[in-house]
């Protein structure tokens, strides 16, 4: 992920163009990270240290998720339906 795709992602997402903390982006940026190592790990089955990192990755999203359906259920509907997760 490139300085390019970072700024893409956070004006997307993000309140303004210095909102990197928001659950939104970190969720964003996350999805766009996953999806990166989702591909590495195809083609490098025994990574394990990625594998790992990959795994911590997906469970700190789901948190994130979690947090966001807590406190803004119509914003975390259209952002999962943005990304294209969960189902």
């Amino acid at each position: 992920m490139n300085l390019k795709n970072k700024q893409e992602l956070i004006e997307k997402f993000g309140a303004n163009a210095k909102d990197t903390g928001s659950a939104e982006v970190q969720i964003a940026m996350l999805t766009k990270k996953i999806s990166e190592l989702t591909e590495h790990m195809k083609a490098n089955k025994k990574d394990f240290s990625t594998k790992r990192g990959l795994l911590m990755m997906v469970g700190k999203r789901k948190r994130l998720l979690s947090y966001l359906k807590d406190k803004n259920l119509d914003g975390y509907r259209k952002l999962i339906k943005d990304l294209g997760i969960r189902g």
